[in-house]
């Protein structure tokens, strides 16, 4: 399963393929669009993968009693963090909005009520959207590299939409508490990213050019 985790999304974001957003500033509209045609079928590709997920996970479920799911959690949690990434990342390029726990768990094939089994704990889903969260960041500059002046306006109201939500959890100080500290920079990272489209007039055109555009 690690190595599905590990490639499951090369289709997108590898290196060897330079990525879908890191192609030089030199790129016509045309090349542009193209480069936005293939989003589609590039997560596709990554859904394909969680098939085999769903079947690895429905094997894990028979190595331990259902209720001692805590006493392994450990051997899989940060798996399950990165396949909630992975998820989101999908949903996100595809409508732009954030997946929900369910819509996670029935990606993966498994449980969002605990009472059920085999679950996706609500610390994995909120890990993973953070983790989302950076990888958007990184995002928005990759966008400008590549001419698309609009996504990371879009990007930036997604983030900041975000971020409100997790103000208003208690969360403990633990790991996933330090994690959301991190926010902030990704939060930040963003809005410099816009605040540079901004002073350039580039705002401008991204804001009439979405209209019709994703």
């Amino acid at each position: 399963m690690g190595e599905l985790v590990a490639s499951g999304f090369n289709c997108v974001t590898a290196p060897a393929e330079k990525s879908l957003f890191t192609k030089p500033c030199s790129l016509s509209s045309i090349e542009c669009c193209t480069v936005s045609f293939s989003v589609p079928k590039k997560c596709q590709k990554a859904r394909e993968h969680f098939g085999t997920v769903r079947t690895q996970l429905e094997s894990l479920k028979t190595k331990f009693p259902a209720d001692q799911y805590y006493r392994f959690h450990e051997h899989w949690r940060f798996v399950l963090q990165r396949l909630v990434f992975l998820a989101a990342f999908v949903v996100y390029l595809e409508s732009e909005t954030l997946v929900t726990r369910e819509a996670v768990a029935e990606i993966l094939g498994i449980e969002a009520d605990r009472e059920r089994g085999f679950h996706l704990d609500i610390e994995d889903y909120l890990s993973g959207v953070l983790t989302l969260a950076s990888e958007l960041a990184r995002l928005a500059v990759n966008s400008v590299t590549a001419g698309d002046y609009s996504r990371p306006l879009r990007i930036s109201t997604f983030i900041n939409e975000l971020d409100s939500g997790f103000r208003l959890l208690n969360l403990k100080n633990d790991s996933l508490r330090k994690r959301y500290d991190g926010l902030k920079y990704d939060v930040k990272k963003i809005e410099e990213v816009v605040y540079d489209l901004s002073i350039r007039g580039l705002n401008k055109e991204a804001t009439v050019g979405a209209g019709g555009e994703k």
